[in-house]
């Protein structure tokens, strides 16, 4: 997307905890943000919900052009990662990435302020997305993703100094 979609839509790459995110006509609050460093590599996780209280996380990165993607936690899943093919749900993903990395909180993210997490990055038919996400050690969180279009999101900063 260039300068003047962002003007007209919000810009993704500058959401912040209290900002409001529109996906697909559907209002969430930011409750919390995360920015996560591997080496160069900057990507950011913002922590959403709406006003039924139903959560979410919403991830953006360049890679090389911007990516939003839209998680959802899968509960109470078994599945942990390494393989190089998971399946669940019937549906199969194979592995894309795996690293850690470095993050730093803002707001509310249930999360310390700062720590380091592990990842990997398994994609699935159609450009759908899994993840694999443990923090300070602790157990996996699966999580399903699906690509967002950009003209899908509308972000509403709430902050005066921008």
């Amino acid at each position: 997307m260039d300068d003047d979609a962002d003007a007209l839509r919000g810009d993704p790459r500058k959401v912040r905890p209290g900002d409001i995110v529109e996906i697909r006509q559907t209002p969430y609050g930011v409750r919390g943000s995360l920015r996560i460093n591997e080496g160069a590599w900057v990507w950011y996780e913002h922590l959403l919900d709406d006003a039924n209280g139903t959560k979410c996380w919403v991830s953006v990165e360049e890679d090389p052009d911007l990516e939003l993607v839209l998680w959802t936690v899968v509960p109470d899943s078994r599945l942990t990662p390494g393989a190089a093919k998971v399946t669940l749900d019937g549906q199969r993903y194979t592995s894309k990435e795996t690293g850690q990395a470095r993050f730093r909180g803002t707001g509310n993210t249930g999360l310390n302020p700062s720590g380091s997490m592990r990842y990997h990055d398994y994609r699935g038919p159609n450009g759908t997305r899994l993840s694999f996400e443990s923090f300070e050690g602790g157990a996996w969180e699966v999580a399903r993703g699906e690509v967002l279009h950009r003209a899908e999101v509308r972000i509403y900063p709430q902050a005066a100094d921008r």
